[in-house]
């Protein structure tokens, strides 16, 4: 092992400046048994670096090679697997567990030994040994004679003691040693002697610097005595310095009391002024004037300077009460004093203004009242500005009251709510009522106020109980005008008759009723919607101001305990978003209250007019949805804006009702069977519906229901003429056709209704679809035996034979043409027309004037049908010189003449 040891010195650790300090031999556990060496190196320069170093030796020679190195730095732990018995593996682990089988146990303990002293020396014990025997790191020396080999011994302790007492030679000393070589012949020759002159050299050095020591015992002598007189002046020195020490220690104890009093002096002063400004704060924010105090008391809550010295003082009192007071304010006895002045003071007050403001409302609804008769007899609504004007000088009183009686505030408020409903109900009932009375055409005015339309008879209470149910009953398209006259002699007559009229009109045809009256329910309905919008915004407004609602939460608010005067709270700033919603609820609230008669009385009007004249609900549907824009413009979330639109859904509805009862009548229309047809009701009633929407929807925001309702009315006019047509007796089916489109035809060409451009260009094709036909139709009857002759002649040719080859046929022969030609001579012609021409003005109606047209158009086929004859005789029987006993000049005179004589 020796020589294998100094082999791997020389070959591998001396070129890399490296000393082998230990090494094992060893092999991989569990594997193929391969013999590698396993050393513990160090290197030679500083600073020095201990390594493992793995060597094999070579496959193909006895050379060893470097295989694997490992800082000794990175081994974690040695693991000897077992410390009381022997056993030749263990474990090393450094990134990882590499496990070993030694040759022999020896071996193994002598390199962990090595590895244990590299760890002491140079690695502070960080390497963990594990299963090594303690005895055997103590005793050392006795594991080295276990070995038995004396070049194990060599390797394992040697090596390590030189470890120890090596110290490396620096350079100066090996140019010394390198000089005295030189200078001796011998030094490498004979060792001993050279060692034994360097020896007498430095006993003789040794001598000399005694003798050097003991030459100088004089000047040693003198340095000792001066040293004495040096500590002398040193003692009397540290003698006046001790003397100053004490004057300066009874210097220091009176700066001390002077630099105390002058702190304590400090604190007083400072105490002092925070002293003062508390007591500042306090009187600034917590003192109430002498005048604020009089005003919160006695001041006059009528004149408006009263009114600004009570606003004054109440804002000057909730400044008091909210003020943040700091610690320990609260336990003072003048604050508690303080706050229990100003609790008595909020409530007197707050009492005296709830009183105030109480007879206040009853003093201006009593004044407001008194004009009731004048106002209904004008129809409109009396005017609240003054009230409100009057009012609104407590709005900031009210906010005060708001901010620090929150009950008061509210019975305040529930207070004004009662009596203005009221007050708004006597108002708007009697106006509503004059409303129906103008409509009624009753003018008749009473002592004092309107008189109402009694309720008390049967057929008002029929539309009492139709208005509670939000619906009206639509006008019939049938009727006469009798019942118009039934009116006018009943609105002479008492009070009764007059309310059993209204029942009527729901029977009266839309077209008995003119324009005039239309106009004037028109204005009245207009007028009565120009009243409410502004009476509601001007209420909504003032409600608003006076009672301080949808405004900012002010950020500091007095809810002071009544008990024992605590100090003033704030609300937490996630609650403003919903403050202001809720107030916005108040609002709405308020005015549901106090306007809680408008929408019930709307519904009424709506449902008497719509009672009287079910086209009336063309007008309330513009003026409403225009009203319903206009509110909802200004806000959309008031309650005008929230009340029209509710009605507006009546409105509406009831317009679907009376398109919907113009459809079903046209259903349910009954023609005479024993008179002519003529242009039909319904065809009349569209047109009637069609010119008032026209004149009442222009420029109109829903535009597009009347839209709707005009898609729907004409398929149902188209649909019901064709069935009516169909069903006529007395009256052909084309002249039915005919003369109702044209009629249609007319009116959508006159209206120039953009939606209903496509039925126009229909209704015109089925007008000169069924024009023709009628035409043709008729034409067949005055040369009813010169049709069906040339008619034969026409088959013949279709069958195949020749044109010029008819004549030849026994039927078809010029005899037989000559024969049927000299039945239809010009008188008998012109007779023949006459008699269609009065036949088919029995057809035709007066109303619609298309009998000339008609007569023109068969004029026109009759030409074409005489001439196609003289084109089948030309073809036919050529030269054979057969011609017609009238000529087309003749035609011609023969329609003109029965036209001017009819």
């Amino acid at each position: 092992m020796t020589a294998i040891k100094h082999a791997l010195q020389r070959d591998i650790f001396t070129p890399n400046d490296e000393r082998l300090l230990s090494i094992v031999n060893v092999c991989k556990a569990g594997k193929k048994k391969k013999n590698c060496f396993l050393c513990a190196t160090v290197t030679t320069e500083r600073p020095v670096q201990v390594k493992v170093v793995k060597v094999k030796k070579s496959d193909k020679g006895d050379f060893y090679k470097r295989q694997m190195a490992w800082e000794l730095r990175d081994l974690t732990e040695v693991d000897a697997k077992d410390a009381n018995k022997e056993n030749p593996e263990f474990d090393l682990h450094f990134e990882k567990v590499y496990r070993w089988v030694a040759s022999s146990t020896a071996e193994k303990n002598s390199f962990i030994c090595c590895i244990w002293k590299l760890n002491q020396r140079y690695l502070r014990k960080k390497v963990e040994f594990v299963n090594v025997s303690a005895q055997l790191l103590e005793e050392l020396p006795k594991a080295e004679e276990s070995v038995p080999s004396s070049e194990n011994q060599s390797v394992a302790g040697g090596d390590e003691d030189a470890l120890d007492d090596y110290q490396e030679l620096n350079t100066r000393e090996e140019q010394d040693i390198e000089g005295m070589m030189e200078v001796c012949e011998y030094a490498i020759s004979n060792a001993e002697a050279f060692a034994e002159k360097l020896s007498k050299e430095l006993q003789v050095l040794d001598g000399a610097n005694i003798q050097s020591i003991m030459a100088s015992e004089k000047q040693v002598n003198i340095l000792m005595q001066l040293l004495d007189e040096a500590l002398t002046e040193v003692d009397t020195i540290e003698g006046k310095l001790s003397s100053y020490e004490e004057m300066l220690q009874s210097v220091k104890d009176q700066m001390d009391q002077i630099s105390q009093s002058n702190r304590l002096i400090q604190i007083s002063n400072s105490n002092n002024d925070k002293l003062l400004d508390e007591i500042q704060f306090l009187v600034n924010h917590m003192d109430l004037s002498r005048g604020h105090i009089r005003a919160l008391q006695e001041g006059d809550l009528s004149s408006p300077k009263g009114i600004e010295a009570c606003i004054n003082a109440s804002e000057a009192l909730l400044q008091c009460m909210s003020v943040a007071l700091r610690p320990g304010h609260d336990k003072l006895a003048a604050v508690k004093q303080q706050q229990m002045l100003f609790c008595e003071l909020r409530d007197a007050f707050a009492r005296r203004l709830t009183n105030h403001l109480n007879n206040v409302f009853v003093h201006q609804g009593h004044d407001q009242s008194s004009t009731l008769s004048q106002h209904t007899a004008d129809l409109t609504l009396p005017k609240h500005s003054p009230l409100h004007r009057d009012l609104l000088r407590y709005a900031k009183l009210m906010e005060w009251l708001k901010n620090t009686q929150r009950e008061k505030y509210d019975g305040l408020s529930r207070t004004y709510v009662d009596y203005m409903s009221r007050l708004y109900e006597r108002e708007i009932k009697d106006f509503f009522e004059g409303a129906k009375i103008k409509m009624a055409g009753t003018t008749k005015e009473p002592k004092g106020k309107f008189a109402t339309l009694p309720r008390k008879e049967n057929a008002l209470k029929q539309e009492t109980e139709s208005v509670a149910g939000l619906h009206g009953s639509s006008g019939k398209l049938t009727g006469s005008t009798s019942s118009l006259n039934k009116l006018a002699v009943q609105g002479s007559s008492s009070r009764r008759s007059q309310s059993s009229s209204l029942l009527d009109m729901g029977n009266m045809s839309a077209s008995d009723l003119d324009v005039a009256d239309r106009t004037k329910f028109d204005k009245i309905f207009e007028q009565v919607l120009s009243e409410l919008e502004p009476l509601c915004l001007a209420e909504q407004d003032f409600i608003i101001k006076f009672f301080k609602l949808q405004q900012q939460v002010p950020l500091a608010q007095a809810e002071v305990d009544d008990t024992d005067g605590g100090t003033s709270s704030r609300p937490p700033a996630n609650e403003h978003r919903h403050s202001i919603s809720s107030e916005r609820d108040m609002v709405r609230f308020m005015m549901n209250k106090i306007f809680q008669s408008i929408e019930t009385e709307l519904n009424s009007l709506i449902a008497l007019g719509d009672k009287m004249d079910s086209f009336h609900s063309l007008y309330m549907l513009v003026k409403m949805s225009h009203h319903v824009w206009t509110a909802e413009n200004v806000d959309p979330a008031s309650y005008l804006s929230t009340t029209l639109g509710n009605v507006l859904v009546t409105v509406k509805r009831n317009f679907d009702k009376c398109i919907q009862g113009q459809i079903r009548a046209m259903e349910e229309v009954k023609i005479s069977k024993k008179s002519k047809v003529g242009i039909l009701a319904f065809v009349t009633s569209f047109e009637e519906f069609a010119e008032l929407a026209e004149t009442i929807f222009r420029n109109a925001e829903r535009r597009g229901d009347l839209d709707k309702a005009y898609s729907k009315l004409i398929r149902a006019v188209f649909f019901n003429v064709e069935k009516v047509a169909n069903e006529s007796q007395k009256t052909p089916r084309d002249v039915v056709m005919m003369e109702n489109f044209h009629h249609i035809f007319s009116t959508l060409s006159r209206l120039k209704i953009s939606c209903l451009e496509s039925e126009r260009r229909e209704a015109k094709h089925k007008y000169t679809e069924h024009l023709q036909a009628y035409v043709i139709t008729s034409l067949g009857q005055p040369l009813e035996k010169l049709n069906h002759f040339f008619e034969g002649v026409e088959a013949r040719v279709a069958q195949g034979v020749r044109e010029e080859e008819v004549s030849y046929q026994l039927a078809f022969s010029k005899q037989e043409l000559r024969k049927v030609i000299k039945e239809y001579p010009g008188k008998e012609v012109k007779k023949g027309l006459d008699n269609l021409y009065k036949k088919v003005d029995k057809h035709l109606c007066e109303e619609e004037s298309l009998l000339q047209v008609v007569w023109h158009s068969m004029q026109d086929e009759f030409i074409r049908q005489y001439k196609h004859f003289e084109g089948l005789i030309g073809r036919c029987y050529p030269g054979s010189g057969i011609t017609m006993d009238f000529t087309i000049q003749d035609m011609l005179e023969y329609f003109s003449s029965i036209a001017q004589s009819h």
